[in-house]
């Protein structure tokens, strides 16, 4: 199997009729957490999605900014994607709510739950992969993963 180029244009094709996603990140430790998501998809194909406080990903998301999202099953395909990702600060999130809002308006009502917040990742690296018969992998970079902040060896 050889993989091939990716354009944005079959990245949007693929994401615009999914909403839920499963999200990948590492705990404080290094271990390895999955979660389902509900997703909304900007045009420039940034993941917006919301989470709470009490959550595993929430306190990994803060302390981590590299996730990996698996994105639907349609058919035999499924889209991977790797991004760094962040909290919505007010301007953002008064851009990006209310697309998220239309993907799930039944969702409004967690607006101010407390210890709700919501999230953007940015991608940098595609993969569809389809495994009908003959199988393909195709792959996009779409930029660098932004660098990981420093930790102070005290713990900081």
């Amino acid at each position: 199997m050889t993989v091939e180029s990716l354009t944005l244009e079959a990245v949007a094709d693929f994401l615009r009729p999914h909403r839920l996603a499963v999200i990948a990140t590492a705990s404080g430790d290094g271990r390895p957490e999955a979660a389902l998501i509900n997703i909304a998809v900007t045009p420039d194909l940034d993941i917006v999605f919301e989470t709470t406080s009490a959550t595993r990903k929430f306190a990994n998301l803060i302390d981590n900014p590299y996730v990996s999202l698996v994105i639907g099953w349609q058919g035999d395909k499924t889209l991977q994607m790797d991004g760094t990702v962040a909290a919505l600060e007010a301007a953002d999130y008064e851009k990006l709510a209310p697309l998220f809002f239309s993907a799930f308006p039944e969702k409004r009502s967690h607006e101010y739950w407390p210890g709700n917040a919501y999230f953007r990742v940015r991608p940098y690296w595609f993969r569809l992969s389809d495994y009908d018969y003959p199988r393909s992998v195709t792959e996009l970079m779409v930029g660098k993963p932004a660098p990981r902040p420093r930790r102070r060896w005290f713990g900081g």
